[in-house]
């Protein structure tokens, strides 16, 4: 073994080598909810504004935790070489450029200059992260069923984000290419993922939770759209109703969630909760009606208890130093 093998993983450089690509996710719950006040704050008129601070934390968190990754990129190359060929690992190297794609939409009324740069980065890393993925599913040699799960959507949830700020920053034709690649091989996964889950053995206990990440693409995908075409047409409520209906399918399984284990897999219940309140605040916006004004607080409520509890519970793990180990 090289020497970075004898180093103990409590040792502050050993935690640096397991330090998982998968804590980019706490950026995309963070940037999930600071974009959900931010509309809530304008369309619902909350008495309270938050968003500002909820920005400046999301970018502070990416700026920590890209630093620390570009770390173990200098110092354990070889690990992250391996998690880029890992069937689950893999799907999580474009929660970085999702999060840079998150933190433009976050600035676009703020900085929109800063906006513009963040969306140009980001949706250029995210293709190069999507052409390099699908790259290796088509000719991998040691998948098998069990390894897809609903975190391979994250790289299709990225390509639908692009169209939200990128149709305020002049890029229409570029924001349709990418929600029309997102839209295609979101059907091509959920078909395949329902299939895994419907004849194969469970989801290990470590990534149950990111069946949440099923919500992501219709929600994310309504909010594109809409930025798109300009209103709710029977397309846009078709993708909407679908994550809705998802979520409350989702909201009756509750107690077999609240069994399990704290992992930093949890940080998938962010995201998609913020997508679906986010699309639910959209919907009163255009309607008016008082259902989605009651289904945007319900929900942006929820949203900010699951978040407050999973900053706990990660705070609490690196306390006691349960993350950046080896996985068994």
């Amino acid at each position: 073994m090289n020497q970075s093998a004898s180093i103990p993983p409590t040792d502050g450089h050993g935690r640096l080598q397991h330090f998982p690509i998968s804590f980019f996710a706490i950026v995309m719950g963070l940037c999930g909810i600071t974009i959900a006040y931010q509309r809530a704050e304008s369309v619902l008129q909350l008495p309270v504004h938050i968003s500002g601070y909820l920005l400046t934390a999301a970018g502070v968190v990416f700026v920590v935790l890209a630093t620390l990754y570009l770390l173990k990129l200098a110092r354990y190359s070889s690990a992250v070489v391996k998690d880029l060929h890992h069937p689950v690992r893999l799907s999580f190297f474009p929660t970085i450029s999702i999060s840079l794609i998150l933190l433009s939409i976050g600035t676009l009324h703020v900085a929109p200059q800063l906006s513009f740069w963040l969306w140009c980065m980001g949706t250029a890393v995210h293709m190069i992260f999507t052409l390099y993925i699908m790259d290796v599913w088509i000719h991998h040699q040691h998948f098998e069923i069990h390894h897809i799960n609903p975190a391979w959507f994250i790289p299709v949830v990225g390509n639908m984000l692009v169209p939200i700020a990128g149709v305020h920053h002049g890029f229409t034709e570029i924001s349709w290419f990418f929600f029309s690649v997102g839209l295609l091989f979101w059907l091509v996964l959920l078909t395949i993922i329902f299939y895994r889950v419907t004849f194969h053995n469970p989801l290990p206990q470590r990534l149950v939770p990111t069946f949440f990440i099923l919500i992501a693409p219709p929600a994310v995908g309504f909010i594109s759209y809409v930025n798109l075409v300009g209103n709710v047409d029977n397309f846009a409520r078709v993708l909407y109703y679908t994550g809705l209906f998802l979520t409350i399918l989702l909201a009756t399984q509750y107690f077999r969630f609240a069994k399990l284990k704290f992992f930093l897999s949890w940080w998938a219940y962010s995201f998609p909760l913020a997508a679906i309140t986010i699309a639910s605040v959209l919907m009163y916006g255009h309607s008016g009606l008082v259902l989605y004004w009651a289904v945007s607080v319900l929900l942006l409520a929820v949203l900010t208890l699951i978040i407050t509890i999973l900053v706990y519970k990660t705070l609490q793990g690196i306390a006691r130093r349960e993350i950046c180990v080896e996985e068994g």
